[in-house]
């Protein structure tokens, strides 16, 4: 079955401007997963190729902190299942260890530098959430008699830094 001009772009749309998976795409718009994929491999050979389309668009949308948030997210899972491996390894060298956590350790602060730069807004947010945490449990220790009414109040301001700040 021949797909009109239409069809490519509703194809080339959803993949590039919905941030779809190009399977997803084609079957969203009624074409086989092949044509899809001859589309785009036919798009790129005359110069438009829709994954740099598709890069452009995630970051002109706003999509670079989705990508950092993401990032940072697989960093953190990362980090959590190398230092299982590492005590899950007995026999493990020492010095591998080290070596393993400190690489990780320096990818993990330089990930955290560039979300810093990248994401102003979402570092301030860490900071002040980190601040209000640490003001209750001092306000806990100090006056427990308040602790429970302050916690509320925190909580409730707490919500309007992530607003101000997230």
């Amino acid at each position: 079955m021949a797909h009109g001009e239409d069809t490519r772009r509703a194809v080339r749309g959803a993949y590039v401007f919905d941030q779809l998976g190009l399977e997803v795409a084609a079957v969203k718009e009624g074409v086989p997963t092949a044509t899809a994929r001859r589309w785009k491999r036919e798009a790129k050979d005359a110069g438009d190729d829709w994954d740099k389309a598709r890069s452009a668009q995630m970051i002109a949308g706003g999509g670079i902190e989705d990508v950092v948030r993401q990032t940072l997210a697989v960093m953190v899972q990362q980090v959590q299942a190398t230092i299982e491996s590492i005590q899950a390894a007995p026999d493990m060298d020492p010095t591998t260890k080290v070596q393993m956590l400190a690489s990780l350790g320096d990818s993990y602060h330089k990930l955290a530098n560039v979300s810093r730069r990248l994401m102003p807004e979402t570092d301030k947010l860490a900071i002040a959430m980190d601040v209000l945490k640490r003001f209750g449990e001092f306000m806990a220790k100090r006056k427990p008699a308040l602790a429970g009414e302050f916690v509320e109040q925190l909580e409730a301001f707490g919500d309007e830094i992530a607003r101000a700040y997230g």
